[in-house]
């Protein structure tokens, strides 16, 4: 069986399982790499072969153990899965660097949002930061999944196939309720000469579809760099800086979990750590003697 059969059986297993297209590409992709580098038959490959490429990467390439750990999860896949074949199982992940997440001030948020370039940029920030959405997330919402009544919204099919509710910020709402009306009406907020999107599903519309997260990423990225922001600044840190902040002003941190869509609570508290607004308010020991 050649290479391509292989990869092809891949992805319609993992379509199977409902899996989303974003990880099908980057198993497909992990694996093709590997088979490619190997030259082999997979239904001959050994663990050692595994270890091979997983040390070729890291040393030759200079690939983050994140990354090769994606590759094993999708080698462990495919051989558990397709080759039938357990040599993975037992293969020990690669320990990653524990850092920190990137937090902004409310002064840097305040600075990146007045720096956005039109009213539709403004408002893909200021939804990833007052919902602490993902960048893939945001670019999907659809008009129809948010109640500006209850302030409430809805992300379907998010991270793990699974739907989760949002807040709504008033001030977001105000903002979105007069983008989508002029937007209706005459499109003046729109830069592009084709005016199918004003009928869009999607908030967050270019065309007849939503933005692309490499369109997102970009928005930030331009908005950072006018505004003169030094600290390395991607989408994630939005999402980063609106659970950090809740938990500042003293919000249960189950409701966070609910709200960002975590499944262990292990995930939610790693933003206990980077709460500098708490760790400002402890006295040390020494201040406190006589």
């Amino acid at each position: 069986m050649y290479a391509e059969e292989y990869l092809d059986k891949l992805a319609i297993e993992l379509k199977l399982r409902g899996f989303t297209e974003r990880t099908i590409g980057n198993y497909c992709y992990q694996t093709k790499k590997f088979l490619e580098f190997s030259k082999i038959d997979p239904k001959r490959a050994t663990q050692d072969d595994v270890k091979k490429y997983m040390a070729h990467l890291l040393s030759d390439k200079n690939y983050k153990a994140s990354s090769v750990n994606l590759l094993v999860s999708s080698l462990k896949f495919f051989f558990n899965e397709i080759i039938k074949h357990d040599i993975i199982n037992g293969l020990k992940a690669l320990k990653q660097e524990k850092k920190l997440p990137t937090v902004l001030s409310q002064d840097e948020l305040k600075h990146l949002i007045d720096a956005a370039e039109n009213v539709k940029h403004k408002l893909l920030i200021e939804f990833m930061y007052s919902a602490g959405l993902r960048v893939s997330e945001a670019v999907k919402v659809k008009v129809n999944d948010l109640d500006f009544e209850q302030k409430m919204g809805i992300i379907r099919d998010g991270k793990g196939r699974k739907d989760r509710h949002i807040i709504l910020s008033e001030k977001l709402i105000e903002q979105l309720k007069i983008y989508l009306a002029d937007r209706e009406s005459n499109g003046r907020y729109n830069n592009e000469k084709d005016s199918t999107w004003k009928d869009s599903e999607f908030v967050f519309a270019i065309k007849d579809r939503h933005i692309s997260i490499r369109q997102a990423q970009q928005i930030l990225k331009d908005a950072q760099e006018k505004a003169g922001i030094k600290k390395r600044i991607y989408c994630h840190a939005l999402r980063s800086s609106f659970a950090t902040h809740l938990l500042e002003a003293g919000t249960d941190i189950r409701i966070i979990q609910e709200l960002l869509g975590h499944s262990n609570l292990s995930t939610t508290e790693r933003y206990t750590k980077v709460s500098n607004e708490q760790l400002r308010k402890v006295i040390s020991p020494l201040d406190m003697m006589a």
